[in-house]
């Protein structure tokens, strides 16, 4: 790894309006996203869920968003690593559809979510942290990211400093760079991964190599894509959403990944989504059909990967009418339009595998050498059980 040399600063509530943000693409991303967030009103304003400290802090210019916890065991996984390995984790054993399998691994969950509590596990800052159910990251140096954790380390001292969303395919640098770093690489979930076009001549230079999609994968997506007609439905871009919309947005999101799915997913609020339909932070798209709209998606890019944190359809319509088949088909389309990376998150991996996509493991670096050996044991304990059960089971399983 390179000498660490990165110019490393902090922001918070009282000195942000002295951020000189950079005139980037990037830049004026994070600072729509950002701002709002951080001045007038709290993150739970806009995600209803999460309770945490927000800082920007920026290394060689470049500005990343923190999140420091100390307890709020109820706030989403997004902020709450107790609720993702131990909450979410008790309600996906279901998927397990083994009765004595639920009843031995829900104990063994319960006994570790005491020695987690007991350990403060949740005493955690977040890197990078969108507090969005996936991270992308800007283009950053081992060293640059190298030097964020260690100042985080010295302002920090009692706190586990992780960075979620990474994967060998799309950011194997950093997270060798973590691993070489000290850091624990803790299993989070399994993702999957779709390119938008075959070329080798891609604009992410980390990612996989583009895997063929065969001949089936194309039909199924063609077809999925001519059901929008067949049912009656148009595509609204952007330019066709207003903020009158908002409520209804919310709605379809809740259906499908709070009430379906698991209320430990963040929870928007019409303020996050009217925030996103005035500037962009997330392109919006849905399908409308007489007027009204039954599912939507939201999206935002970076560096060559896509990815859509905001996703939902009209669950009491019949399941033949085939929304989230006709979504699906929308944001693969806009993925292979713009020539990027699609990462299709977790969930439904059948259903995403049939149509091109391939898995891939997404592990959080942990760095947690200054913590108290209780601490240190729980991180070592927990990323020893997901590597030899819970990975074993994600993929057997194709979750």
């Amino acid at each position: 790894m390179e000498p660490v040399t990165a110019n490393v600063k902090w922001y918070d509530e009282t000195n942000i309006g002295k951020l000189m943000w950079p005139d980037t693409e990037y830049g004026r991303y994070a600072k729509k996203y950002i701002l709002p967030l951080m001045i007038g009103q709290s993150v739970s304003s806009y995600i209803h869920n999460v309770r945490t400290r927000l800082l920007v802090v920026t290394v060689d210019g470049i500005p990343l968003p923190v999140t420091v916890n100390d307890m709020e065991y109820d706030n989403s996984y997004v902020c709450s690593p107790y609720t993702h390995y131990v909450t979410y984790a008790g309600e996906e054993l279901a998927n397990l559809r083994s009765r004595p399998a639920e009843v031995l691994l829900g104990g063994m969950l319960n006994m570790i979510g005491q020695l987690l509590r007991r350990a403060r596990f949740n005493r955690v800052i977040q890197v990078n942290n969108w507090i969005l159910s996936t991270n992308l990251y800007p283009v950053l140096t081992p060293g640059q990211l190298e030097a964020v954790i260690d100042e985080l380390q010295q302002h920090y001292p009692r706190h586990a400093i992780l960075c979620r969303s990474l994967n060998r395919a799309a950011s194997g640098r950093l997270l060798d760079a973590m691993k070489e770093k000290g850091c624990k690489l803790v299993p989070s979930r399994q993702i999957y991964l779709l390119h938008g076009r075959q070329e080798q001549d891609m604009a992410f230079a980390e990612a996989a190599a583009p895997h063929p999609v065969n001949a089936k994968a194309r039909w199924l997506v063609k077809r999925d894509r001519g059901l929008i007609r067949k049912q009656g439905y148009s595509i609204s871009g952007p330019s066709d959403m207003q903020p009158d919309d908002a409520p209804r947005i919310k709605q379809l999101y809740d259906m499908l990944y709070i009430h379906k799915y698991s209320a430990c997913n963040p929870q928007f609020t019409e303020q996050f989504i009217q925030l996103a339909i005035e500037t962009g932070t997330l392109e919006l798209y849905g399908l409308r059909k007489n007027g009204r709209l039954d599912a939507v998606l939201g999206f935002f890019a970076r560096e060559g990967i896509m990815t859509a944190p905001l996703f939902g359809y009209d669950t009491t319509l019949p399941q033949k009418t085939g929304l989230y088949r006709m979504l699906s088909a929308v944001l693969i389309g806009i993925a292979e339009e713009r020539g990027l990376l699609l990462h299709e998150s977790s969930g439904v991996g059948q259903f995403k595998r049939n149509r091109g996509a391939v898995a891939e493991l997404e592990v959080t670096a942990v760095f947690d050498r200054h913590l108290p050996f209780l601490t240190r044991v729980c991180w070592t304990i927990l990323e020893k059980l997901l590597w030899s059960i819970g990975v074993p089971i994600i993929r057997k399983l194709k979750l």
